[in-house]
């Protein structure tokens, strides 16, 4: 496989993934509080991590730890909780809407505060996924629309982090492998997550039964929806552009949605047309 065709076949692998972790962020909420949620899934992701690549730690420079910490916050710990906190009081189609803005932050950041260079058929591919994404959204049935829209500008604030965070790497870690950077990045976070665990109450409530099935399915959220798919997504960073890379979360809702025909749930024509606009706008993107 040339690298063209593995930056694709890494873009929907990584779509696939996240895509599927919401019906995951879904079943750990029974169970769980946001707080206690975000804490256990980078937890688990960091264990996971630490297991498979700790003798890449060394080849962290320390010039660059300083980098590893930001990326660290912006890319994972603070949208864990962000996010996690948002979903109890909006909904799924508003929180869908507004995560499809991160390759548009990531443009802007790019352009302005890192001074990367992009070229028209990229930014016309933002516009476009935009759009698609907006009428997947819109056409939509409707029936969890936002109960408090105050909790919308923790989800915008989220996609900025994201986009700060795909920028960071792209021009400063570029020379170190996905591993690497993902093992700094759950190594840095896994004290502060253990001490919000601590403090989340979630001890008090271990040995419940709702409570230990919801965190069988976070441990999945953790290993396979943070850890792996973080390996794959900074490896795409690397060999793509930012924007194309994320560009990822156009087709996560397209993922979520077949997850709702498994579930008896029918896409409308419009939803259609939206996704095959975004998929016209995500190749947009990645031309060179």
């Amino acid at each position: 496989m040339n690298a063209k065709q593995l930056k694709w076949f890494l873009l929907v692998f990584i779509s696939l993934i996240w895509g599927s972790s919401f019906i995951l962020i879904k079943k750990g909420l029974v169970g769980l509080n946001p707080f206690q949620l975000g804490a256990l899934r980078m937890i688990f992701a960091a264990l996971f991590l630490l297991v498979i690549g700790f003798r890449t730690l060394s080849k962290i420079p320390a010039a660059k730890w300083k980098f590893i910490v930001l990326t660290a916050l912006l890319g994972t710990f603070f949208p864990a909780f962000l996010f996690a906190i948002a979903e109890t009081r909006i909904g799924s189609s508003v929180t869908g809407m507004l995560n499809s803005f991160t390759p548009l932050n990531t443009l802007v950041l790019g352009a302005f505060l890192f001074g990367l260079n992009f070229k028209r058929t990229q930014i016309i591919g933002v516009a476009v996924g935009l759009v698609g994404s907006l009428l997947l959204v819109f056409s939509g049935s409707g029936d969890q629309a936002a109960t408090d829209y105050s909790y919308v500008f923790l989800v915008f604030i989220a996609t900025i982090c994201y986009g700060t965070n795909v920028n960071l790497i792209k021009k400063y870690l570029s020379d170190l492998s996905p591993l690497t950077i993902s093992t700094g990045n759950f190594t840095a976070m896994l004290i502060p997550s253990l001490i919000i665990l601590f403090f989340s109450g979630f001890f008090g409530v271990m040995d419940l039964p709702q409570v230990q099935h919801s965190v069988l399915f976070i441990i999945i959220l953790g290993v396979v929806g943070t850890g792996i798919a973080n390996l794959l997504f900074f490896r795409l960073i690397q060999m793509s552009t930012p924007v194309f890379a994320a560009s990822v979360t156009y087709l996560i809702p397209i993922v979520a949605f077949f997850w709702g025909l498994l579930d008896n749930e029918m896409l409308t024509p419009f939803q259609f047309l939206g996704a095959c606009i975004i998929l016209f706008g995500v190749y947009l993107s990645g031309k060179k």
